[in-house]
Formats: structure tokens, C-alpha cells, sequence
């Protein structure tokens, strides 16, 4: 079990602020202080740079790391110097490009590496970047001094993520999952390409040079071998970068899905009320009994099932039949003053607050109670811990939902509370190459629809789950 670890004391802060929360003054003083920007994770910019061989994970592990960063709210972007590659040599023809006598090829290498520290430092200085992911193999001593060089006239840390695998077995399966899908062999035969990209990981093998534990100590590096068997860290300078570490040492590539699921219709529900803490309604408890056979059906192995301390998600999952863990941190945004009103109450008596709201959805916080952006924080430790896990079950609520599919689906901030959750209906979650696979079923039982349409968006078809997050 993990502890709230943000909610209960943020919303004794704000009431200690809020003075008479029943005003509409003193509410619209309470927000207006959440309003700031984003707020710095780190006094410099970082540059996380990948180090290892084709075919060893690194953008997996860049896209992930991306994912992740933004989803806490650092602002984080991916410099795949492939991609800067095949856009300088359109025609890709063989592993003969890579190889380290090719002159001409290594120029245009050296050209595309530049190219992608260039916008680097643009990122940094116009975009207000905080961490940017250098993904390529730089495999060579020279390599990395150089982007130390570029880093260090500028101010920037640097951090190295270096992934070694030896495992044939790995190796392989990272080549038919990935790089069959690549540009580069979009019309080849997959015997002739995977004979290729071998040839071409042997190009870059000849001059492999992994960082030396004792001529590099004073750098700062996390070594991950065979995809997360071992870990070596070496001078963790800052907070961003313990928290990157962390990461790192939870994530790996076993198959499984995860599947996510609200509560039954609550009581709340079928009034138009938010938040509050009662029952299943009828229906709701008829879903609990499809849910049950619904995950009897779907044979998963040894799953796991997580639900709030909310009464609502208790009894869903109490159809189950099976072992459950309770997180707090799993409970429904607190709409603080708001609790148990509709959004009908909540225009007429604080129609500021409720303007205020529908300009930015995420930072708004409730008068004594949460932003999304606070329940992101707050679901930190969740989403660690279902990295670690296997198969999982989640049946949690409507705005937990929203950003657990965010961080998943890699969904923008502004478009989080608007992700459509629908009562009655499964997600199934299945993590492939670079992304993942999103299932829906709805279970046939019928619900009232709380779904809010942003203000001056057409309202979508309460059937449509998930607002394509396809």
C-alpha cells in the first residue's frame, strides 16, 4: 500500500488560505493562486543521452522516459538522430552505409548528429525545454566527449543511459518487433532485413567502446543490462535524475495488460452529483456481476486487482471473488466545497469558480480540494508500481481514469480531463513496441453518462469510450 501523499495536505493548506470558502471572492483567490506555470523540476536543462548498439532497447526506453516526464509535468522532448538520418538520405540500401571506412556516410552521420544538438539548444532556449532525450547509439569515446562539450559550454547536465544486452534471444526479439516495422526496410523481404540490420549492428560493434566504469567515474550513467536484469548508477546529480533512475529500475518488457474499469453507477451518479462516497446503484451493481464474468472469461493469469477506499469501488470489485488492495491514492479527485453538488449547483453558486474551471481544466484546483494536475502527482506511485506488475485490474473513477489513460496513451495535459471514461465499460491496456494497444468493452448494461464536454466542443456519442485514444 502507498500513502496520499499530496491530496490531504494540499487541501489543508488551501484551507487555511481560503479564510470563507462560501464566498465567491475568497474561492477565486484560493484558484487564482494554483495558476502559476508549471513549476521547474531543475535549475539547468538535462540532456539524458542513450549509449548502446542497435537493436538494445534505447528508444523503447526513450519513449517511455519521454512519456513519463511529461505526464509529471517536466517538459521533455526525443532527438532521434535516425530520424534526422532519413531525412538527409532518403533511399536507405544497406548495412554498407554504416560502416566506420564509409567517408562519405560518416559525414552525413556527423552532419545529422549536429543537426540534432542544434535543435537541442533550440529546444532548451525557445521552447523552455527541461530534459531532452539524445536517442542514438553513441557507441564511440569521441561521440560522447563531444556532446559533453556541447553540453558543458552551454550549462546543461548530462546523463547517460548505456543498454547492453547480450542475449541472442532478446536481440532477436527486439529486431523482428521493431525493426521490421522501421523505414528503412519498409519493402523488404524480412529474411534479406534481418540479415541486414545484423550486418549493420556489426558496423557499429567494430568501434563499440561502453563507458568505463573507471575512466568515466565522474560522469553520470545508469547501465541497464539484458533489459533490466542488473543496473549499475553512477553519480546521480539531482532529483530529475534520481527520479529518471527509479523509473528505469521499474519498467520492463514482460507481456501482460493492464485493464482499467470505473466503479459500478453509483447512487451520486444517477443524481448528477460529483465526488461523495455512496453505493453501487442497481445497475451499477449488475455491472460488478458482468465485470466478474467478463475477467472470469478473458483466463488472466495470477491478476491483480487495485480499487480506491471509495464504497463504490469496493462493491465492484467484491464480485470478484478474489484478494483486492485498497489505494488511497487511487480515490476520486476531491472537489473540496463542491462534493455532492452538480455542476448545475456549482454554476449557481459559484459561477466564477465554474468559469475558472472551463479555462483550464487541469490546473484548476477546487476550493479546498484537487487539481488534476494534483491527482497526476498523486498517482505517481501507482502508475511506478503498475510498471513493475504483471496483469492488473483497476477499478477506480471517472478523473483517476483520465490520467492513468494519459500517461498510457501519452496524452497531453490539456487533453487529460477531457479523455472519455464511460461507466460500464472495460479498457484493456496492452503494452507494445512503442506505445500501446487499447481494447473496449462495454458490457452491455446501461448507465447514465457524466461525461463534460469541453466548453465549445461538440458533444461526442455517450458510446464513444474513449475519445480515440487509438
Amino acid at each position: 500500500m502507498v500513502k496520499d501523499c499530496c491530496g490531504a495536505e494540499q487541501a489543508a493548506q488551501e484551507e487555511e488560505k481560503g479564510g470563507r470558502a462560501d464566498q465567491c471572492g475568497a474561492l477565486s483567490s484560493l484558484y487564482s493562486s494554483v495558476a502559476a506555470s508549471v513549476p521547474q523540476f531543475c535549475n539547468s536543462p538535462t540532456m539524458l543521452v542513450m549509449v548502446g548498439l542497435p537493436a538494445r532497447g534505447k528508444t523503447y526506453i526513450s519513449k517511455k522516459l519521454t512519456r513519463y516526464l511529461n505526464w509529471i509535468g517536466v517538459p521533455t522532448k526525443v532527438f532521434n538522430v535516425g530520424q534526422y538520418r532519413r531525412q538527409a538520405v532518403t533511399t536507405y540500401k544497406n548495412f554498407e552505409f554504416f560502416k566506420p571506412d564509409n567517408e562519405e556516410a560518416m559525414k552525413i552521420r556527423k552532419a545529422c548528429a549536429s543537426a540534432a544538438l542544434k535543435d537541442v539548444a533550440t529546444y532548451f532556449s525557445k521552447e523552455q525545454g527541461q530534459v531532452a532525450v539524445f536517442d542514438a547509439t553513441n557507441t564511440t569515446r569521441e561521440r560522447r566527449a563531444i556532446i559533453l562539450s556541447f553540453a558543458n559550454e552551454r550549462g546543461y547536465k548530462v546523463f547517460f543511459v548505456e543498454s547492453i544486452c547480450e542475449d541472442p534471444e532478446i536481440i532477436a526479439e527486439n529486431i523482428k518487433q521493431v525493426k521490421f516495422g522501421s523505414p528503412d526496410y519498409a519493402d523488404r523481404d524480412c529474411e534479406e532485413a534481418m540479415v541486414d540490420f545484423i550486418q549493420r549492428i556489426d558496423c557499429y560493434r567494430a568501434s563499440y567502446m561502453p563507458i568505463d566504469d573507471e575512466k568515466d567515474r565522474n560522469l553520470s550513467y545508469i547501465k541497464i543490462f539484458d533489459v533490466g536484469s542488473r543496473y549499475l548508477v553512477n553519480r546521480v546529480q539531482d532529483h530529475i535524475q534520481s527520479r529518471i533512475v527509479y523509473y528505469l529500475m521499474n519498467i520492463h518488457v514482460t507481456p501482460r495488460s493492464i485493464y482499467l474499469s470505473r466503479h459500478g453507477e453509483s447512487e451520486l451518479n444517477l443524481l448528477g452529483r460529483i465526488g461523495g462516497d455512496s453505493g453501487l446503484s442497481p445497475r451499477g451493481q449488475k455491472y460488478a456481476n458482468a465485470l466478474a464474468t467478463f475477467i472470469t472469461n478473458q483466463n488472466i493469469n495470477d491478476l491483480k486487482v487495485w480499487t480506491s477506499h471509495m464504497k463504490r469501488t469496493i462493491q465492484t470489485a467484491e464480485t470478484l471473488a478474489v484478494p483486492y488492495e485498497q489505494w488511497k491514492a487511487l480515490n476520486e479527485i476531491d472537489a473540496g466545497v463542491c462534493e455532492e453538488m452538480t455542476y448545475e449547483e456549482i454554476q449557481e453558486h459559484f459561477p466564477e469558480e465554474f468559469a475558472l474551471r472551463d479555462q483550464d481544466k487541469y490546473r484548476y484546483r477546487y476550493p479546498k480540494g484537487e487539481s488534476y494536475e494534483d491527482l497526476v502527482q498523486r498517482l505517481e506511485p501507482v502508475i511506478m508500481e503498475l510498471e513493475r506488475q504483471e496483469n492488473v485490474l483497476v477499478v477506480c473513477h471517472q478523473a483517476v481514469m483520465r490520467c492513468l489513460l494519459a500517461y498510457f496513451l501519452d496524452k497531453p495535459a490539456g487533453e487529460l480531463p477531457y479523455l472519455r471514461c464511460p461507466l460500464h465499460t472495460v479498457l484493456k491496456l496492452t503494452p507494445v513496441a512503442y506505445g500501446c494497444k487499447v481494447e473496449s468493452f462495454y458490457l452491455n448494461v446501461e448507465a447514465v453518462n457524466t461525461h463534460r464536454d469541453r466548453p465549445g466542443v461538440k458533444s461526442r456519442p455517450p458510446e464513444d469510450p474513449t475519445g480515440s485514444p487509438q
